[in-house]
Parts: structure tokens; C-alpha cells; sequence
């Protein structure tokens, strides 16, 4: 179990982190996009479901 740590650790000291200020615009733009595919598959149910209504 100390060697699997050990490994993380290294693995830990390889990575390159983003800066804060791309890490933050990044993170932004992950919020955006999914309130916006939130968004989109919200009407799209909504329009299939007035769809089936109205045939049904």
C-alpha cells in the first residue's frame, strides 16, 4: 500500500496544473455549455412531449 502512494505522489509531481486565471475561464465555460445543452434537451422533452400529447 506505501508503494501505490509513493506512485501517486510521483504522478501528482508530473502533472502541469493550469494557471488560475485559465483554470477559472475554463471552468466557466464548462457551466455555460451544459446550462445551455440543459437548455437545449429541456425543449426538445418539451416539444416531444406536446407532440405525443396533441397525437395521443
Amino acid at each position: 500500500m506505501a508503494g501505490f502512494f509513493k506512485n501517486v505522489k510521483a504522478e501528482f509531481k508530473k502533472v502541469i496544473w493550469p494557471e488560475k486565471g485559465k483554470a477559472l475561464k475554463q471552468s466557466v465555460a464548462v457551466v455555460v455549455v451544459s446550462v445551455c445543452v440543459g437548455l437545449i434537451i429541456a425543449l426538445i422533452d418539451a416539444a416531444v412531449k406536446f407532440g405525443l400529447g396533441f397525437i395521443l
